[in-house]
């Protein structure tokens, strides 16, 4: 079967590969749709590796070239001997993190028994920490990490799933941190979050926007910087008030738009490290500021300086973690994820500025795509 390596940073090559054979407890998927994610740039620029031996040193990709493609999706061609609940011709969403539970690991580690199985003593990861992702034809995955969808959504919205689970998992751990300001309605803090700024208006950048208006059901402000107006037109689609600091100062617009009140919860979405230079400048006092967005590659930390004097709470979220069901035995994140796109309560087709129709073209988002003003997501789909 064909497969896309990256055998070296920038170094995307398509390979003849053995198709894998599912095991016992595993279904093997026909590849439906895979986004390309903003750590897949990281990992293709070579400003990241998640792939560590024992020591947790990286192993190059000369050594062990990574087939990218995390945000997957599919349909089941077969199943192993024990695997209940699926069949060949289902369509699943997929969490492509294997923890505990999808290895069948005992006792199950403290991180998956506490609902944290990203950060699972035992993970493994497809597409990221050396385990071949989905840039290829076929895959195996554990039955447990799979999610049956609607017929009726597409496999390029089911493929979003995944950024939006992770988007799920930001603002939970958000919600279960002690903070000054909370959202209305949920525990603890002395005042409610009133507004929100959110840096960047990619695709996470507008599913955070979504599930806070929609999911979380925040009435309060939010706005969203970028420097894109294609995006911010979403933005405004979306429930956002946009902001183009290419336009205005952004701590001006702040100041002006929040009354001289300034930001109670920040999400950093961009993964440029310039913009850490700004957030001082906008954030209020004891605000919570999210970490979402990874790279900051060149960025000097001491940037950070001025954020700290303010004494933020700061969140840093990682992936799409979540409590396993107790009913279906199957990651939750996922599940509400796939839920609230199947209701259409998250829309996401909208984010999806460039389709690919083979394997060999997923090349052009990384080499030529993704440097143009109105992409905002890439996605392969092969329907």
């Amino acid at each position: 079967m064909k497969s896309l390596q990256l055998e070296g940073p920038r170094q995307l090559v398509l390979r003849d590969v053995p198709e894998p054979v599912p095991q016992e407890y595993e279904v093997l998927i026909q590849v439906g749709a895979v986004g390309v994610c903003g750590t897949d740039f990281h990992i293709y620029s070579g400003e990241a590796n998640y792939n560590s031996d024992a020591q947790g040193r990286a192993i190059p990709l000369s050594i062990q070239p990574q087939i990218l493609g995390h945000e997957f999706c599919g349909t089941v061609q077969e199943v192993g001997r024990r695997v209940a609940g699926l069949e060949p011709g289902d369509r699943v969403a997929v969490d492509q993190g294997l923890n505990c539970y999808s290895q069948r690991i005992l006792p199950v580690c403290a991180y998956c028994r506490s609902g944290d199985s990203h950060q699972c003593q035992n993970y493994q990861e497809r597409g990221i920490t050396g385990l071949a992702g989905a840039m290829q034809e076929l895959v195996t995955m554990p039955a447990v990490n799979c999610i049956l969808v609607a017929e009726g959504l597409s496999f390029g919205e089911t493929a979003l799933s995944e950024p939006l689970g992770c988007i799920i998992h930001s603002v939970d751990r958000a919600i279960r941190m002690p903070a000054r300001y909370m959202f209305p309605g949920e525990p603890g803090g002395s005042e409610a979050i009133e507004n929100i700024l959110i840096l960047g208006a990619g695709p996470a950048g507008l599913l955070f926007l979504q599930y806070l208006r929609k999911a979380q059901k925040f009435q309060g402000q939010i706005l969203v910087a970028d420097r894109v107006e294609e995006k911010l037109k979403l933005v405004e689609q979306f429930g956002g008030t946009p902001v183009n600091p290419s336009q205005v100062d952004l701590a001006e617009a702040v100041g002006e738009l929040t009354g001289g009140r300034k930001i109670h919860f920040l999400i950093e979405a961009t993964g440029s490290g310039v913009v850490f230079q700004t957030i001082p400048e906008v954030l209020r006092k004891q605000a919570t500021v999210v970490l979402y967005g990874h790279g900051h590659e060149g960025t000097d930390l001491s940037v950070l300086n001025r954020v700290l004097f303010l004494e933020p709470t700061l969140v840093v979220s990682v992936g799409a973690s979540g409590r396993i069901d107790a009913h279906t035995g199957r990651p939750e994140t996922t599940q509400r994820a796939v839920k609230l796109i199947q209701s259409g309560r998250i829309e996401v087709r909208p984010l999806i500025s460039h389709q690919y129709g083979v394997l060999e073209d997923i090349r052009h988002a990384f080499e030529r795509d993704s440097r143009n003003q109105d992409y905002i997501k890439g996605v392969l789909s092969l329907e």
